[in-house]
């Protein structure tokens, strides 16, 4: 993109962020988010340098998350807000300006097209996708204060079976920071169903150099939350997301009264 460009998405582009089940989900007491459901890129940015195969795989978005996702919101009658632009092109989980918001290198994929930008290229990244996504998330939550009505914020996201070479066991985890207590609750009632091995912070965890929908909207607010991560090869198919999505269903309100009780 042109420096001098005005804008980084053309007006015959997607929007940065979908509302899914908005108006159907607005009794709901959850709001699911998906930071990393698209993996789509700005055309003016040229495919960043990078094949569509490497834009396809686990280092552009969270496989299969869109998915489960929309099945889930569905199912609970709640909102989904997913973030339709690959990670790669900006990640929306990341505080700005930090070297992983825009990486020059993902695993051990080069992104050229991520090297040596200026400070304006950047910012548009920012300005376009990243706090659209955010506002969005804001306002909702905004109306929902005003309104009175209890907000479960639940962050939903994937992860891949290897990485670098390592193998990972577990089915799904569950990431929290300062506010454990419904991230621990669902731990142990996932850790009951049959054949579950689930990581407890792992393979990764929420910090505030690290993550920022989780630190921002969920942990400021002082909202009941959690992030849920489930391994990309369980949700590669339609049997695959039905069952996820039908499990956290059943297991997300569970969860939520048990903290009451």
């Amino acid at each position: 993109m042109n420096a001098m460009s005005e804008s980084l998405l053309a007006v015959d582009e997607p929007a940065p962020v979908t509302l899914y089940n908005g108006g159907a989900g607005a009794a709901s007491p959850f709001l699911l988010v998906a930071d990393h459901a698209g993996n789509l890129i700005p055309r003016a940015l040229g495919g960043l340098g990078i094949s569509a195969a490497e834009r396809a795989r686990h280092i552009g978005w969270d496989i299969g998350i869109a998915g489960v996702g929309r099945r889930l919101a569905d199912a609970l009658g709640a909102p989904l807000i997913q973030q339709n632009y690959s990670r790669l092109v900006i990640d929306c989980n990341r505080p700005p300006g930090v070297p992983a918001s825009i990486p020059a290198i993902s695993e051990l994929t080069e992104i050229p097209g991520n090297i040596g930008l200026s400070e304006a290229a950047k910012a548009a990244r920012a300005r376009e996708i990243f706090w659209p996504y955010h506002a969005r998330i804001e306002g909702e939550l905004d109306r929902r204060r005003q309104a009175g009505r209890p907000t479960v914020l639940i962050a939903l996201h994937s992860f891949t079976p290897v990485f670098m070479g390592v193998a990972r066991l577990w089915h799904a985890a569950l990431l929290y920071n300062r506010d454990p207590r419904l991230a621990r609750r669902l731990l142990a009632l996932l850790e009951d169903e049959k054949g579950l091995t689930v990581g407890d912070n792992a393979p990764y965890f929420v910090s505030d150099q690290t993550d920022y929908t989780i630190p921002v909207h969920g942990e400021r607010r002082g909202l009941l939350h959690a992030l849920i991560e489930i391994r990309q090869d369980l949700i590669a198919d339609e049997n695959g997301l039905g069952q996820w999505a039908e499990r956290l269903a059943r297991l997300l309100p569970q969860a939520c009264r048990d903290l009451q009780a």
